[in-house]
This record gives structure tokens, C-alpha cells and sequence, in this order.
């Protein structure tokens, strides 16, 4: 039988299992908020910022003579238990909850006093001796603590991100190279445009995720402003003059972040324009992200019966009634992961509308929402990279007989045959069904050695000067 230990707080006494090292507080969160099923301990990142939140904040008090020594360098050696991981399964309370983040900073302020006790060598609870209040939250409050948590996390986060994003750009620029020499035909709006080549397409979606990379790292830069020493409203209230700054100093110091203090602690408080932005330039990869495995998947349709111009690796049987059919499962859960960052922006964009007055008490959905999306676009970028673009193929005459059958292959032709040749070619192709590139030979327009140059691909890559016919 689990035993249990007696604490208590405001509303009274409460049993918490006598080996957690969290208290009071963070069981009545665990009473309370079962809402996403997704935990703090998901994040580690956050576990770790909240760790360096309170060894910096410990690290300033006792510079400026709040905290005496062996009180001191003991919540210093818990801080970075914490940090190390080993503590993790010690946040167990729901990523959304009321309270604007309370539950999450005093599970905190719980776990390094009860990891502090121990070291000191006293019982978890005696927080006579170290309080999660008095000690480790002091000159402190969860509304400056919280928000600083969530942007030293998500600054890292985002460092994860971009290494992920890098990857699947270099695996479609790998797959530009070796597709250079594959002409196919271009499409506008699903109809037949002019010819290109299979290299420039995959080209196009390493630099438009590329784009992403500057934007996403810019936009992070944001996080490193943070409103410790604000306490409850940003007047400081309760923490020493020249609080805010050193705390920000001794930060950014401890993590290698390079942390500021908000010039403006009031408006910082309550302000979450860069989760907005941030969520913004997560939601434009999305997007984009999105399209590409849409195009993926409409290039690998068929094999028969579609435009058959790739093979994505065949990752599972596709049905459990048609034999023989393989789906674009990768690109799919994708594009179910794009979904769902651009709906998590959404809900950023409510959460951080309805802050009212000195605080926003919705950051925690705004939080778990982008984190959620950190994660799940890692987890996706991974997959695609690894599971469909690196073991994508070219059917390489399937697309050059596109090209010769296409009706726009005429808008390639035009500098060489004229507009009205282009037109009569055009229209007979139609209404025959002859291809273009035999039509043009038949009516010895051109030579099939001058066509088939113009159609190189070495000639489709970029502009270049009319070839003399």
C-alpha cells in the first residue's frame, strides 16, 4: 500500500505520496487539470528552463545577501539535479491548466525544496528548514517566472528545429542534383505549362523550406527579453533594487542564452507578441511543408492511372481489400501534422488576444500549443527526410514521354518555330492526338537532332539564348 505524507497550504491539508518529491501544490494540480493527457515531463526543455529560472534567481539573491550560504549552494546542487534530467517524472501535472502557470512554477519551487531538504539532511515537507515560498521562489512570482520558462525553453527548442529543418533541405537539394538531367513537364494550375527538369522542382522545395530557417531563428531572438524581477505585475514588488537586471545577467551567464531584462516590465508582463510571431513562422513552414508533400504525393499518383513521375518508398500494404495498392502514408501524416500547426497558431492567436489588464492567464494553452508544435514538426521533418524524400526515385521516361506528348511543349518551341506554327501544331495535336514532338518533325519544322537539343536538359535549366535552327 502507498504511503503518504501530510502537507498543507491555503485550503487545507492534503496526503501527497511520501516519495514524490513535489508537494501540496502540484497534487492539487494533478487533482485538478486532467485535460491533454500530455504532461509537463514531455518537455524536458522546460523542466531545464525552470531549473535555470531558480538557479539563477537563487544565484542573485545570495549576491545581493538574501540567502545564506550552505541555504545557497544546496539549492544550487538541486537546480542542476533538476537540470541534468534525473528529476523529470517529477512533473506529472497536465500542460494545461487554470491559474496562468502557478501549478508549473510551484511544482518547480517544490521538487528543488524537497531535492534541497535531502541534501541538507532533512525529510521531504520540512520546509521549515527550505520552502518552496520562501526560499526557492523568493523574490519571485509565477508571472515572471512562468513566461521567462516558456521563452528560455522555446529558444532552445527552436535550436532543435532548425537542425531538423536544415536536414530535409539538404536530403531535396541532394535529390535536385541527382534529378538535374530529368525533363519533365511543368504544371499550372494541374495543366500543362512549359518543360523543366525534375532537378529544378526538387531544388524549389529545399530553398523555399531554406527561407524558413532565417525566419524561424529570427523570430526565436525574441525569447531572450524576459521579465524577471517583475513579480506579480512588473513593479517589482517584494524583490531587491537591481533585481531584474542581475537575475538576467547571471541567466544568461549560467545557460550561454543571451538573456536581457525587458526595459518595460509592466508592458512584458502581459505581453506574448513573440509567441505570436514565432507561432506565425512556424505555421508559414507549415504551409509550405504541406504543399510539398501534397506536390509528392500527385507525382507519385498512379502507377497507372496517374502521373506515375516518382516513386516514394512503398512504407506499408495499402488497403485491406485492393491487392497491390501502396499509399503515400508518409506524406500523408505530414500533412496531418501541418494541420495541425496551423490550427495550435490559431489557438496562440486567441490565447494571446484574451490576456486582459497586467497579466495573460492563458499562456498555458498558448504555451503547450507551441511546444506541441515544436515536437510534432521535429518528429515530422524526421520522418519525411528519412522515411520518403531520401528513397524517392525519378521514372525518367515517363516523364520525357509527358514531354513529348504535352501540348505545352509548343510554348517551349514557339522562339524556334514561330507563334503561328506553335498554334497550328497545338491545335492538330489536339484534335489528333498526335504528339507534339512528332508533329513538329513531320511537318519538318525542325530536325529531330535540333529538337531534341532544344529539349536537353542542359537547355531547360535557365534562361539561355535561341538556339540556331
Amino acid at each position: 500500500m502507498e504511503q503518504y505524507r501530510i502537507e498543507s497550504d491555503l485550503l487545507g491539508e492534503l496526503q501527497v505520496p511520501a516519495n514524490a518529491y513535489y508537494g501540496v501544490q502540484t497534487q492539487r494540480a494533478i487533482n485538478n487539470f486532467n485535460i491533454s493527457g500530455q504532461r509537463l515531463f514531455s518537455y524536458p526543455e522546460f523542466i531545464k528552463a525552470l531549473a535555470y529560472i531558480k538557479k539563477g534567481a537563487a544565484k542573485t539573491n545570495y549576491e545581493l545577501g538574501l540567502l545564506q550560504d550552505n541555504l545557497y549552494q544546496n539549492i544550487i546542487k538541486a537546480c542542476d539535479e533538476v537540470i541534468s534530467g534525473k528529476y523529470n517524472p517529477e512533473f506529472p501535472i497536465d500542460m494545461i491548466q487554470g491559474g496562468a502557470g502557478t501549478s508549473v512554477n510551484m511544482n518547480a519551487n517544490e521538487v528543488i525544496a524537497n531535492i534541497t531538504l535531502e541534501f541538507l539532511g532533512h525529510k521531504k515537507g520540512e520546509y521549515q528548514y527550505c520552502s518552496p515560498n520562501d526560499h526557492i521562489n523568493l523574490s519571485q512570482s509565477t508571472n515572471d517566472v512562468y513566461p521567462s520558462a516558456i521563452k528560455m525553453a522555446l529558444y532552445n527548442m527552436n535550436i532543435i528545429l532548425v537542425e531538423k529543418l536544415k536536414l530535409i533541405v539538404e536530403a531535396f537539394r541532394q535529390k535536385g542534383a541527382e534529378f538535374q538531367d530529368v525533363i519533365k513537364m511543368g504544371r499550372t494550375q494541374l495543366q500543362d505549362a512549359v518543360p523543366m527538369t525534375m532537378g529544378q522542382e526538387f531544388e524549389a522545395f529545399a530553398a523555399t523550406l531554406e527561407e524558413d530557417i532565417e525566419k524561424l531563428n529570427n523570430n526565436a531572438l525574441l525569447f531572450v527579453e524576459v521579465n524577471m524581477g517583475a513579480t506579480a505585475i512588473g513593479t517589482g514588488l517584494n524583490a531587491p533594487k537591481g533585481y531584474a537586471k542581475r537575475c538576467a545577467e547571471n541567466l544568461a551567464e549560467i545557460t550561454g542564452i543571451p538573456i536581457v531584462s525587458a526595459p518595460d516590465l509592466v508592458e512584458a508582463t502581459p505581453d506574448t507578441g513573440a509567441y505570436v510571431i514565432y507561432s506565425s513562422a512556424m505555421k508559414r513552414m507549415a504551409v509550405k511543408l504541406s504543399k510539398i508533400c501534397n506536390d509528392l504525393r500527385l507525382l507519385s499518383s498512379g502507377p497507372r492511372a496517374g502521373l506515375f513521375e516518382i516513386n516514394l518508398p512503398p512504407m506499408q500494404p495499402g488497403s485491406s481489400i485492393m491487392p497491390g495498392k501502396v499509399n503515400p502514408v508518409i506524406p500523408e501524416v505530414v500533412n496531418q501534422v501541418c494541420y495541425k500547426v496551423i490550427g495550435n497558431d490559431l489557438t496562440v492567436t486567441f490565447a494571446a488576444e484574451a490576456g486582459q489588464l497586467q497579466l495573460n492567464v492563458m499562456e498555458p494553452v498558448l504555451c503547450h500549443a507551441i511546444m506541441e508544435n515544436i515536437n510534432f514538426l521535429c518528429n515530422a521533418l524526421d520522418t519525411l527526410r528519412e522515411k520518403c524524400v531520401i528513397g524517392i526515385t525519378a521514372n525518367k521516361e515517363v516523364c520525357l514521354n509527358m514531354v513529348k506528348h504535352s501540348i505545352g511543349i509548343v510554348t517551349a518551341l514557339n522562339p524556334y518555330i514561330g507563334y503561328k506554327n506553335s498554334t497550328k501544331i497545338a491545335k492538330e495535336a489536339l484534335e489528333t492526338g498526335k504528339s507534339v514532338y512528332n508533329l513538329v518533325i513531320e511537318h519538318q519544322l525542325l530536325s529531330q537532332e535540333k529538337l531534341d537539343e532544344i529539349l536537353d536538359p542542359r537547355n531547360m535549366l535557365n534562361p539561355h539564348n535561341k538556339i540556331t535552327v
